[in-house]
């Protein structure tokens, strides 16, 4: 029997709890690479594209050995997008049309077929449309305030050789976060499933993705980003049984309200699992 947050004719909420420790969970490149950060309230901020960057580097790395068919990626770097689109017309033949174009790309790469993709660019003829995803998620969003740090490093190898005879120390900066504990919600929509043609494997391949992205995406900015909480609220229809907001409030997350928090310990997690409505299970995969 399918695992109900495997079955893809279900509707699916789920919450989030992602750490960063001494890291830059998100750094804005408009303001030179400083962790995200609401102005006003205080609190960090990561955006669902870092996310899905992260999901999508795992399937490629869980597909790496082993090629299987429709688990190629289409958003990739060093590689153009239209080059995807001339691959189903070569797949499909010159005279293809847009649908039967955009229903092959849903087959052949995991993220259009899971997030969707606007495909409408490159030589006319050659498009593959849009496609509107069944599986979304929310900016993330620290409970409470953070404190972005600038700290200074240097280098004693220069980087020309010119500068050797000076023995010139190069300066150079890091931001971080000392600590910082961001909720993030998502949803994922059966109908829309349906369409793309979503199976349970690729829900079982999200959902292996999502709790295993910080394990290979460790870096210098990035030491220490785990996540903490992944709570799966599942309905017995494809449609929902409550409002997706009732459910995910049912996460409740409690902390100093202040930007003095150091660990995980210093919040409290609690799942209302009493007040469930009839029809909808949770599944704890974190937490």
């Amino acid at each position: 029997m399918t695992a109900p947050h495997l079955d893809p004719a279900r509707k699916h909420d789920f919450v989030f709890l992602i750490e960063a420790r001494d890291s830059n969970p998100n750094g804005d490149p408009d303001s030179g690479g400083m962790p995200r950060i609401d102005p006003v309230s205080g609190q960090g901020l990561i955006t669902d594209v870092a996310i899905k960057r992260k999901i999508r580097n795992m399937v490629a790395l869980f597909n790496e050995e082993q090629r299987r068919p429709g688990y190629d990626i289409y958003v990739e770097a060093g590689v153009a997008l239209n080059s995807k689109h001339e691959r189903a017309y070569a797949e499909l033949g010159e005279k293809a049309s847009e649908a039967e174009a955009r229903e092959w790309m849903c087959r052949a790469f995991y993220d259009v077929r899971m997030f969707g993709a606007v495909m409408t660019t490159g030589q006319k003829g050659k498009q593959a449309g849009r496609v509107q995803g069944p599986m979304q998620l929310t900016f993330s969003r620290s409970i409470d305030p953070i404190t972005p740090l600038e700290v200074g490093i240097t280098r004693v190898t220069p980087t020309k050789e010119e500068d050797l005879k000076d023995k010139t120390t190069e300066m150079g900066s890091k931001h971080l976060v000392p600590y910082g504990l961001y909720r993030g919600e998502g949803h994922f929509s059966a109908p829309l499933a349906a369409r793309t043609g979503v199976s349970s494997a690729d829900l079982e391949e999200f959902w292996r993705a999502f709790t295993l992205m910080f394990d290979h995406d460790r870096a210098s900015a990035r030491g220490e980003m785990n996540l903490r909480g992944l709570y799966v609220f599942t309905h017995d229809d494809q449609y929902g049984r409550a409002p997706a907001r009732t459910l995910l409030d049912l996460v409740r997350v409690k902390g100093p309200g202040d930007a003095t928090a150091r660990s995980f310990e210093d919040y409290t997690v609690e799942v209302d699992e009493s007040a469930l409505p009839d029809g909808v299970t949770l599944t704890r995969l974190v937490g």
